[in-house]
């Protein structure tokens, strides 16, 4: 059986994040893997991949807050919200401020709507957006709500080859935001809310919950000892069972709990449908099953253990 656990990968612009995936499959022997939160083709960054029964907590890992840097490009935008698209309008020349910038930015933080790019993964009709947009269909992009944590200029006037329009201005951004979030479709709506128009480069995911990319490997030199145990990324508290506890919860059954859990008690209220969620370890320290916190007991949820 192939080991359950975590891999952080960095992927590389250009790369695909399901080939991302491929020295998973060979360096674990296995199939069965995984990964949280797809990286456009030409974003570079993060990756959170699993394999074995690991892979069952990738929902959880995808809800966790994300953190990037991108560059906006002003004076122009791409079909593809990219620098080096189509031009598909070219703005006049302005003059956009340091203190201009920063003066928008807070219109895009907080809970907003965002219209995702029209080539993106979105579903219509059962296919994906870029699929009917390379195609010529036209088609509507519904919005969505998102959550912007922050957002802050790191940088101005960079240059990046291969712009197919012209711009006038650059910056830097670092934004945190939730799941759902597009980069590029967040960099053409800042530079409309300057009263031009803009694309984006450089798109780099630095960090998923409280893991960073600095702990990342790339793919070619992954080993199997790279593999990280559940708890090393997802944050949920320890319990510690005997013997006789873990095999109720083996069975699908939960166990009487009287002592309150440090940090479980905190997740109330919080996304995973207020769930208070714990991993349960045996006696040895081992994580081996995803339990669901309530006042009084602790129930099973996902079990991550080998099969007996």
């Amino acid at each position: 059986m192939a080991p359950s656990g975590f891999i952080l990968l960095d992927k590389a612009a250009g790369e695909t994040s399901f080939k991302a995936l491929f020295p998973l499959k060979r360096v674990f022997c296995t199939k069965r893997v995984g990964h949280a939160g797809t990286l456009d083709l030409r974003a570079s960054g993060l990756i959170i991949a699993a394999t074995g029964r690991a892979t069952r907590l990738l929902p959880y890992v995808e809800a966790k807050d994300k953190c990037y840097t991108f560059r906006l490009h002003l004076g122009y935008e791409t079909d593809t919200l990219e620098w080096d698209g189509d031009v598909a309008e070219q703005g006049a020349a302005l003059t956009v401020s340091r203190a201009a910038i920063d003066a928008v930015l807070p219109q895009f933080t907080g809970d907003i709507d965002q219209v995702p790019p029209r080539y993106c993964a979105v579903k219509i009709d059962g296919r994906r957006a870029s699929d009917w947009a390379e195609r010529g269909k036209d088609f509507e992009m519904k919005p969505r709500r998102i959550h912007i944590e922050s957002l802050k200029v790191v940088g101005e006037g960079g240059i990046t080859e291969g712009c197919s329009g012209k711009e006038f201005a650059t910056f830097d951004i670092e934004c945190v935001c939730s799941k759902g979030t597009y980069v590029r479709a967040l960099g053409r709506d800042i530079a409309r809310a300057l009263g031009t128009c803009g694309c984006v480069s450089q798109i780099r995911r630095h960090r998923i919950g409280k893991v960073s990319v600095e702990s990342a490997v790339r793919g070619e030199d992954l080993t199997r000892e790279h593999l990280k145990s559940v708890e090393q990324v997802l944050d949920f508290p320890v319990v510690k069972l005997d013997a006789d506890q873990m095999a109720v919860i083996r069975k699908g059954n939960w166990i009487p709990w009287r002592e309150p859990v440090e940090g479980a008690e905190r997740q109330q209220g919080r996304g995973d449908d207020c769930e208070r969620l714990v991993f349960a370890a045996d006696a040895s320290g081992n994580v081996l099953s995803v339990c669901r916190y309530e006042p009084g007991r602790i129930c099973p949820k996902i079990y991550l253990g080998e099969d007996e």
